[in-house]
């Protein structure tokens, strides 16, 4: 069977994902910074869309910027899917569509879409797109809205939590108690895989995929002192004294900002039944712990 992959191997996700099916697939990628592919007659069985964009390390990317990466490109890519001989077309939106900061119950594919950020509101715009098109009878679209992917090769806050905790700084957000839905690259790229296999079980629409268990920023905690071996002291700083602080930081270049506490210190919750369902899946390969514990003993060697 062939897959085709847009957005290339050399990505946190195109790498993982290369490595997982190259065994079993006939893998071909697709660079999105070169068109010199587009209008080809394309040969695949299934087109898995990672195209966009999701960082600003730089804080130099525009709005315009974040619609040509998660939406113009998009368009690009399922038009190349309506012409080629795919019969499925994957494409990796983002839970930000929906919700990018707090939700205490676990968010669903019904539930109302309140992006905020410049990225979350361009994947939901992509994602509105997609809906709207009418496709053959011999095709079929899956969107896809993880939470936050980790793994190998993860720079996210993660990262900056490790570094932060390995070098023996007290965590100064103990007094926050808050639980996330994250999904490790393993299980990611498990629902992938299943995706291709089942996907005569699936319906054309929009999925939630995520760990089968939320875990609190605390117990990342405890994962990494426990990795590390540092027996770092946390720190119960009044609600109020974080805050200001975030407050100033969304002016002056320190760790902490009003999103990044968001980010660290809110619930937010997501649903991946639906798609278990569909697909048959009991649990997944990883729990959200044992995932989670697999990245951050990569990070010793990284950081």
């Amino acid at each position: 069977m062939k897959v085709l992959i847009l957005g290339g191997s050399s990505g946190f996700i195109g790498s993982h994902l290369s490595s997982r099916l190259k065994g079993s697939y006939d893998l071909q990628f697709f660079s999105m910074r070169k068109f010199d592919w587009i209008n080809q007659v394309i040969s695949t069985n299934c087109i898995i869309n990672l195209v966009g964009k999701a960082h600003d390390f730089s804080g130099t990317a525009t709005e315009q910027d974040f619609y040509y990466a998660n939406v113009d490109l998009v368009k690009i890519a399922f038009q190349q899917f309506l012409t080629s001989d795919a019969s499925l077309f994957v494409h990796v939106s983002s839970l930000a569509a929906v919700e990018e900061f707090e939700s205490d119950k676990a968010l669903s594919e019904g539930d109302e879409c309140h992006p905020v950020s410049w990225y979350g509101k361009s994947k939901r715009a992509a994602e509105e797109w997609l809906m709207s098109q009418q496709l053959p009878a011999d095709k079929k679209m899956i969107i896809l809205r993880p939470p936050m992917v980790h793994g190998p090769g993860d720079k996210g806050n993660l990262g900056m939590l490790y570094k932060f905790i390995s070098r023996g700084i007290p965590y100064p957000l103990a007094g926050f108690d808050n639980n996330r839905s994250f999904i490790s690259i393993d299980n990611f790229c498990y629902f992938i895989e299943q995706i291709i296999i089942n996907q005569g079980k699936l319906r054309t629409g929009i999925y939630h995929i995520s760990d089968d268990e939320s875990i609190a920023t605390k117990d990342i905690i405890e994962i990494i002192k426990k990795v590390t071996g540092k027996n770092t002291i946390n720190l119960s700083l009044p609600k109020f004294v974080v805050i200001g602080l975030a407050k100033v930081g969304d002016f002056i270049p320190i760790p902490l900002n009003t999103k990044r506490l968001k980010k660290m210190t809110s619930n937010l919750l997501v649903s991946n039944q639906a798609i278990k369902n569909d697909l048959g899946i009991d649990k997944l390969p990883l729990t959200a712990r044992e995932g989670m514990e697999k990245t951050i003993r990569t990070f010793r060697d990284t950081f």
